[in-house]
């Protein structure tokens, strides 16, 4: 038997009734929890942010977690807005993806009284998201390396940061390839490679650049052979972090 995982659905849009929709049929299906990606294309003001999360944090009896990555959206959610969206009891958190660790850094901040999380959006920048306060990420090397991944989180957040700057650094040649093309196209190419689904990715984006296949080839081996860092020779990671 499987044990049951919590499921958060992406159910944001740039239409505040088209999200009110797919967040209400999520919850309707059993979702535990909703990341809302921040309204793109339409640029809305601060009001705008402010009342389109808010209409749905008030119909949707869920945790739900604001998402800002303005490099997909076209416009960042103003700190001013993430603060004052944490004090609603629904809204529990905030995946920041802005590559901005001065914004990153004043919404933990602002938001230390609430209970509220704020998770790192860039595998760059997790640890140090970590080190100002940040409390865990959504990742998109953690598909590829989880064990790596979860010991480096875990590692920071017991503490232990000479284990999780060692981890980070023999994560980032991975973090890079995986962001040598477009988002999702090396992830789905290096699960592939590592026989979980794909290769293909929906029209208009491409499969990974038959040079770039061989190259992430080559470095997941490396991973496999535990050859990225000195300190886990024969590949076993702690993932703990050293937690009691």
């Amino acid at each position: 038997l499987f044990e049951p995982v919590p499921v958060i659905a992406g159910t944001g849009s740039n239409n505040t009734a088209e999200a009110l929709s797919l967040s209400r049929r999520a919850a309707a299906a059993g979702a535990d929890g909703l990341l809302l990606i921040s309204p793109y294309y339409n640029k809305p003001e601060a009001e705008g942010f402010r009342e389109h999360y808010r209409t749905i944090a008030d119909a949707v009896d869920l945790p739900q977690i604001v998402y800002n990555v303005p490099s997909r959206t076209g416009r960042s959610i103003p700190v001013d807005v993430v603060v004052d969206l944490a004090s609603h009891p629904n809204v529990r958190g905030y995946k920041a993806a802005s590559g901005d660790l001065n914004r990153i850094g004043e919404v933990i901040e602002r938001t230390r009284g609430e209970a509220f999380s704020v998770l790192s959006g860039d595998d760059g920048l997790t640890l140090p998201t970590l080190a100002v306060g940040g409390t865990g990420t959504i990742s998109v090397v953690a598909n590829v390396e989880p064990e790596r991944a979860c010991a480096m989180v875990g590692s920071a957040l017991s503490g232990d940061y000479d284990r999780a700057r060692e981890l980070h650094h023999e994560l980032a040649p991975l973090v890079r390839a995986l962001f040598a093309e477009t988002n999702p196209i090396p992830v789905t190419e290096a699960m592939y490679i590592r026989g979980r689904g794909g290769p293909h990715v929906r029209p208009p984006l491409t499969r990974l650049s038959e040079e770039r296949r061989e190259e992430l080839r080559d470095l997941l081996a490396e991973y496999e052979a535990g050859t990225p860092g000195e300190t886990e020779a024969a590949g076993e990671i702690d993932v703990s972090g050293g937690a009691e």
